[in-house]
């Protein structure tokens, strides 16, 4: 069955009211980019850093452990690191064992948090692809179950209670900026919105995925670098995901390291927002006039993660 069939809003909806117990419903804050030294544009900025974890990949983690029989082994998740740290909080909030697989690349602040969360941690590989590997090897030895971090049907329907979210805060809406990594939440997004507003796909220049899968019109390898490798990097996008790319997005907007520096340094100083470089990227399309919205569009930005060490309090 297609994902079209499969991740429905309908299922969404549903999920949604599973997960509610157990996630924030996070704040929306409206800002001018006067704020960030811009041309006067009011946005609505969706902190979904706040989430559980630290990132929106809480609602996938919940999704994955309340929908499926999980054995006495638990569950196993690969990981940059925000995955890792939310399939870590639901298993113990939910009381279940996770071993977690996370690259040499994952911050420090993402492995500290794994840990806090009582997951036995294995560091290996130096990107995203070795940490899977390692985690497959596990699952088929141990019997535990598989949480992927974007490429199952579990997976984007958590990540699309968040567009059901955004949309109940903000049906004015016309245009949302997401970023995208393996592709799990903008699919989840992309499932629940179904073309009904315009949704902004943006990726790191240094692990363009699904850039590089619409030119080839498939998932294919592409680079896995820049400044957010631990959150924006895996090989390839997700194969579950491309169809609803293809049928509801344009091609992504390219941001550099540099300008997702300039996001992040922004977010803070004008905002007061500690982002990640993975959650300030979307915003960094919109402050790099990489992304210039029309004069009639309601634009928000989503700001997806903040799993980092940038700000140090003395």
């Amino acid at each position: 069955m297609s994902i079209e069939h499969t991740v429905t809003p309908e299922r969404i909806a549903e999920t949604e009211t599973l997960i509610r117990p157990h996630i924030r419903r996070t704040p929306v804050m409206r800002v001018d980019m006067r704020d960030f030294g811009g041309a006067p544009l009011p946005v609505d900025l969706k902190l979904e850093l706040l989430q559980h974890s630290g990132s929106f990949k809480a609602r996938g983690a919940f999704t994955n452990l309340l929908t499926r029989n999980v054995p006495a082994a638990g569950v196993v998740a690969a990981s940059g690191g925000n995955h890792g740290a939310a399939v870590a909080y639901a298993a113990m909030r939910l009381g279940v064992p996770a071993h977690i697989f996370v690259p040499s690349v994952a911050s420090q602040a993402k492995i500290d948090l794994i840990r806090s969360y009582g997951a036995e941690l294995v560091v290996g590989g130096d990107r995203y692809n070795d940490a899977l590997a390692a985690s497959q090897t596990y699952v088929a030895t141990s019997g535990a179950i598989a949480a992927h971090a974007y490429d199952q049907v579990e997976t984007l329907l958590g990540q699309g209670t968040l567009g059901k979210e955004i949309e109940d805060d903000l049906p004015e809406m016309t245009t949302l900026l997401v970023a995208v990594g393996g592709g799990g939440l903008i699919g989840g997004i992309a499932s629940w919105f179904r073309g009904r507003v315009k949704i902004v796909a943006v990726e790191s220049d240094g692990a363009p995925t699904l850039y590089e899968a619409f030119k080839a019109g498939h998932p294919m390898d592409a680079p896995a670098g820049g400044i957010a490798a631990d959150s924006l990097a895996p090989k390839q996008v997700g194969e579950l995901m491309f169809p609803v790319a293809q049928k509801f997005l344009q091609p992504p907007v390219l941001v550099t390291d540099d300008e997702i520096l300039a996001a992040q340094k922004a977010l803070w100083s004008g905002a007061r927002i500690v982002a990640e470089p993975g959650g300030a990227a979307a915003f960094a399309a919109l402050l790099s006039g990489k992304y210039v919205p029309g004069p009639d569009e309601r634009v928000c930005v989503l700001v997806c993660g903040s799993n980092t060490t940038a700000v140090k309090f003395g």
